[in-house]
């Protein structure tokens, strides 16, 4: 599937940080260029909150948008 855009919402803002909340029905979200039409949103360093799976096996993954270049969205799981 693709980046549905209505399904991103923004959990909170300061301080140039914004939380984010993504549900998807898609398993992954680390594909190619998958946040690419939120990137006149999404900020290298955001926190991204996904719910992924959800039509199948849903599981919780964290990420941080680790580059916001020319429209072209990266993001990498976050790990402690």
């Amino acid at each position: 599937m693709a980046f549905k855009p209505n399904d991103l919402s923004v959990l909170a803002y300061a301080n140039n940080f914004t939380l984010w909340h993504y549900t998807t029905e898609d398993a992954a979200v680390t594909g190619s260029d998958y946040f690419n039409t939120a990137s006149d949103m999404v900020r290298v360093n955001d926190l991204i909150i996904t719910s992924l799976d959800t039509d199948g096996t849903p599981s919780t993954v964290f990420y941080i948008v680790t580059d916001n270049t020319n429209g072209v969205v990266s993001v990498s799981a976050f790990t402690a």
